[in-house]
């Protein structure tokens, strides 16, 4: 992978656009960015990051510091990357989320993250047109964050942590996998190599395991459980701990005897029941004949005692069959008397209601006769009845040449309550309209009125974003200046502090020089010590020791030189600290001062007071132009809704107007109508009603007569049939008949107590004349001894049928107790096998006994990659060191148990032995993280399928290396150079200013932000 272009705006320090060309390096192969400590020099590896990942480490979680705080709401804020990868060229344009101005109105809103991936085609691809607006061959293939992750994700199959670990060597993240502990080294381990599967293969059988063991305790529980049940069946109190097949066998066994013998002892008592069963049922047959003799006797004597009263019911039943034939003929003429009656009370009601309507003498026959007589049908003249035929046809002429004046005459109310709210509307709508038209004559004053305030306020709002800025800018420059005195202490405080460090790394250097100027020279009284008689010497082998050398002091041994390594590393550990500290409060402290400018605090407290008061002012305004604007907009509408209202009004009123002229027309012609037509009546209506009335009358005295005569015909019908049949039934008179009648139920009940009586002494008849009757003895047989015996006989049998059952059940679960136990028995010892091997298994894996390294799965894998690493970077930190040191993979067991299998040891061929990374030195510390991450890249980009890292960054850590070992430091990464790979470096250290002449130099204008020259001529 290499990385070829870099352009970035309003991003961490940078607040103009910035482009980078690395191709501008190939040929060098190595190059510097330098620059003042807070430039941005750690900045632009951030940028390469979060453009490939759409996130930075070391803001992880805060996306929005990742603008430049030196931007207006304005700028734009984005990083453009492209790279190089598998002969394929790629540009990725990425915008984290942050605040800017809004399009529409005041104030600002947040950005959402963008991205855009594209792929440049070379000359014939097929999307080379399409991405000409762009750049010639550019072709966007993916434009949502979304997108671009997942085909970044199938691009580049490096993950984030993958890549600080192989091309962004990031300002201290290097050496922490060299210093690392077992379980941190692990982690890193994990994410770079995705082991994380071994861990779930550990995890299935940790749980594959803890199943089986419940699944084999289960298995105990249950033939437990089953033993206490097949104890039960057994009625046994004592249940076996742990019962074997054999024991479920012989319940089994036990229990199949009981039911045996039961079996045998339930058929004896049930053949016994039999016999006893049949003995009491012949007994209670001799019994029932001899109470049906003894009943059918006394029936018979009862039946006797009832013979006269059943022969008068008989004859009395045939009288009232005889009345019954002449019934309905009394009932028919009954029924023509009250039919008559009737006939002749409405013929009188008739005439009486007629009376009144008389106009001609000659009617005055009919009424009734003095004393309120009857009036026979026969003597209605003829005359009477055509009279009133003609009276009835004159009244229906009259009655309908009326029928329209009297619906008309109906009207009038409705017409009255028409013209009442016609005239009701008219008025609303005219004053509608005057109404109206004023409001249109008004609105246009108040429009012009409002649209003064608004202008007046629309020019104050306009000044609000002059005054926020003002007001920001004020108490940017307020804080700043309070910023600053509190810097000047902390820089008095670092410059003290730094003179004290300095003296102390001093001290610490000339002591380590002395030790080493007393070491060499004591080297030779050293090896005397060693010498022994007769043994070679190690320097000239001979045997002979004739005069060992002799110190003059106390020797100095080599913990000696290494505490004193260690005590001028920390030292010199400290003097960076207080540099960096002083230059990071210089740099503070200027960038305070610029923001603080040259006014007082009391000059800044009277500005910020006055752009408040502006801001305020404007703010208000801003409110008020919008408030005018909305009463403009509702005015405007009531104008356009008044115009529109009034053409509808006068429409509606002219409409009114019309209507009730036609309403008043129709209103005098009824009135004429009915005054022609009403005669001497107060109304048409009340002349029809008089003419109905008469009408009426006249109908019902004809009909009256009419239906007199047929009533009185009818009668002297029936009353002939009436006799005829009362001489053919044998009845004197009418009353004899009614006497002689009863209803049908009293006949039935007669009949039936006449044939109840008559089958009653049939059958006691043919009951004493049955031959199974005939010679009974006399007496009553006694019933009691055969019960009793029966009784007894069934006890026995149920208790014997209840014991076999009570055994059929107890043998049948106990039958499915033996083969369900039989069952267990089989699962049991195959999940004992399975559950011994998984554990062993399980154990083994999480390492556990008997794994004597207590390694586990996931980290014995993750030795064998780290073996693989610790190899590679001893081909560089042998050449780095000269051959003293190289790394060894510890797998030794750790304190307590812990543990083990990625230990880091160095190993120092001066001793001869290995010791923990934490022991080296700065310097060495360096070279060996870097030897490693240099081994650990080389591996990682085999793993992710052999990407070529064709660009290296790495971030600081050079200035703790003396001139020597910073030269073998440099030769290796010259030597990284190989094959076209380019190298940058980040450092403030001078000599490697002088060693690379290409630079990035990064320079922090007067303005506080950084700006980038990546020109190739040496600065």
């Amino acid at each position: 992978m290499k990385i070829k272009r870099l352009r970035i705006a309003g991003f961490g320090p940078y607040k103009n656009e910035q482009v980078i060309d690395f191709q501008r390096f190939d040929a060098d192969g190595i190059f510097l960015i330098s620059g003042k400590t807070g430039a941005g020099k750690s900045s632009i590896l951030d940028a390469v990051c979060f453009a490939l990942y759409a996130s930075v480490p070391r803001y992880e979680g805060t996306e929005s510091q990742l603008r430049s705080d030196h931007c207006d709401p304005d700028d734009l804020t984005f990083v453009e990357l492209e790279f190089g990868l598998n002969g394929q060229n790629y540009r990725i344009y990425r915008t984290p989320r942050y605040e800017k101005n809004k399009k529409r109105g005041v104030g600002t809103t947040m950005s959402q993250p963008d991205a855009r991936l594209d792929v440049f085609d070379r000359v014939g691809d097929s999307g080379a047109a399409d991405g000409a607006a762009d750049g010639a061959g550019w072709r966007s293939i993916a434009t949502r964050p979304v997108d671009v992750g997942h085909e970044l994700a199938r691009i580049l199959p490096l993950k984030q942590d993958q890549f600080l670990q192989v091309i962004l060597l990031a300002q201290n993240r290097f050496q922490r996998f060299l210093l690392a502990k077992t379980d941190d080294r692990r982690a890193v381990l994990r994410t770079l190599f995705g082991t994380a599967r071994f861990e779930r293969v550990e995890t299935d059988l940790q749980g594959r395991r803890k199943l089986l063991g419940d699944a084999l305790e289960s298995v105990r529980q249950r033939l437990a459980g089953l033993s206490g049940t097949a104890a039960r069946q057994l009625q046994r109190e004592d249940v076996p701990q742990n019962p074997d097949r054999d024991w479920f066998d012989a319940a089994r066994d036990e229990l199949g005897a009981l039911h045996r013998a039961a079996a045998v002892t339930a058929d004896r008592s049930a053949a016994a029941l039999a016999a006893a069963t049949a003995h009491h049922q012949a007994q209670g047959d001799l019994r029932k004949r001899q109470d049906r003799r003894d009943g059918a006797l006394s029936s018979l004597t009862l039946l006797h005692e009832r013979e006269p009263g059943v022969a008068s019911d008989r004859g009395a039943v045939q009288s009232a069959n005889r009345a019954a034939k002449v019934w309905p003929q009394l009932l028919a003429l009954q029924a023509a008397d009250d039919a008559r009656d009737l006939a002749l009370a409405a013929e009188r009601a008739a005439r009486q209601a007629w009376q009144p309507f008389q106009d001609d003498p000659d009617t005055a026959g009919d009424s009734p006769a003095p004393g309120g007589a009857p009036i026979p049908a026969d003597r209605v003249a003829a005359s009477t009845r055509k009279s009133l035929g003609t009276t009835i046809e004159v009244l229906l002429g009259q009655l309908g040449s009326l029928d329209d004046v009297v619906l008309a005459e109906q009207r009038l109310p409705g017409l009255d309550g028409d013209l009442a709210d016609l005239a009701a509307r008219l008025g609303r709508h005219t004053a509608a309209v005057y109404a109206t038209q004023e409001q249109l004559d008004l609105l246009p004053d108040r429009l012009d009125g409002i649209d003064r305030e608004l202008a007046a306020a629309v020019r104050t709002a306009a000044r609000e974003p002059e005054a926020r800025a003002l007001v920001q800018a004020a108490l940017a420059a307020q804080t700043a200046a309070e910023e600053v005195r509190a810097l000047d202490a902390d820089l008095a405080a670092a410059l003290v502090a730094d003179a004290a460090t300095a003296r102390e790394n001093t001290e610490a250097a000339v002591h380590y020089q002395d030790l080493g100027d007393r070491r060499l020279a004591g080297h030779a009284a050293e090896l005397a010590l060693q010498l022994v008689d007769g043994a070679p010497c190690v320097v000239c082998g001979s045997s002979v020791h004739p005069v060992p050398a002799v110190g003059d002091g106390e020797p100095v041994t080599e913990r000696d030189l290494e505490a004193a390594r260690a005590r001028m590393a920390l030292a010199q550990a400290g003097l960076d600290r207080s540099h960096a500290r002083i230059g990071s409060v210089t740099t503070a402290l200027a960038l305070a001062g610029i923001r603080a400018g040259e006014g007082s605090a009391h000059e800044l407290a009277a500005v910020i007071i006055t752009a408040e008061a502006a801001l305020a002012e404007a703010e208000a305004a801003a409110e008020r132009a919008e408030s005018l604007g909305r009463d403009k907009s509702r005015l405007r509408a009531d104008l356009e809704e008044a115009g529109r209202s009034l053409a509808d009004l006068r429409l509606a009123r002219d409409e009114a107007a019309t209507t009730l002229a036609e309403r008043r027309s129709q209103r005098l012609a009824i009135d004429e109508r009915v005054e022609a037509h009403r005669g001497d009546f107060a109304s048409v209506t009340h002349r029809a009603l008089a003419l109905r009335a008469r009408l009426d009358a006249a109908r019902t005295l004809d009909e009256a007569l009419a239906r007199s005569l047929e009533r009185d015909n009818a009668r002297k019908s029936a009353l002939n049939v009436i006799h005829a049949q009362l001489a053919q039934e044998g009845f004197t008179d009418q009353a004899a008949a009614v006497t002689a009648r009863l209803d049908e139920a009293a006949i039935a009940t007669l009949e039936a107590a006449i044939r109840r009586h008559d089958d009653e002494l049939a059958a006691s008849r043919a009951v004493l004349a049955e031959p199974e009757i005939v010679g009974l003895p006399d007496g009553r047989t006694d019933l009691e001894p055969s019960r009793i015996a029966l009784a007894a006989a069934a006890d026995a049998r149920d208790e014997a049928v209840a014991a076999r059952g009570s055994l059929d059940e107890r043998v049948a679960v106990m039958a499915g107790l033996v083969a369900d136990a039989a069952a267990h028995f089989d699962a049991g010892a195959e999940l004992l096998a399975t559950h011994t091997r998984v554990r062993e298994l399980a154990a083994a894996v999480h390492g556990d006994e008997p794994n004597t390294k207590r390694m586990r799965l996931e980290t014995y894998v993750l030795a064998a990659q780290l073996e693989e690493i610790i190899a590679a970077a001893n081909n560089r930190l042998r050449t780095m060191t000269g051959g003293r040191y190289c790394l060894e993979h510890d797998d030794s067991l750790q304190y307590r148990g812990n543990q083990s299998g990625l230990g880091l040891m160095i190993r120092d061929a001066h001793t001869g032995r290995a010791r923990p990374t934490h022991s080296l030195s700065g310097g060495e510390t360096f070279l060996a993280s870097l030897a490693l991450a240099l081994g650990l890249a080389e591996v990682v980009s085999n793993q992710a399928g052999g990407i070529a890292l064709d660009t290296l960054f790495v971030d600081e850590g050079f200035g703790s290396l003396d001139s020597a070992t910073l030269e073998t430091a440099m030769s290796t990464l010259d030597g990284l150079r190989a094959g076209g790979r380019t190298i940058g470096l980040i450092s403030h250290v001078d000599s490697m200013k002088e060693q690379i002449p290409a630079k990035l130099v990064i320079t922090v204008t007067d303005q506080g932000y950084s700006e980038i020259d990546d020109g190739l001529v040496p600065v």
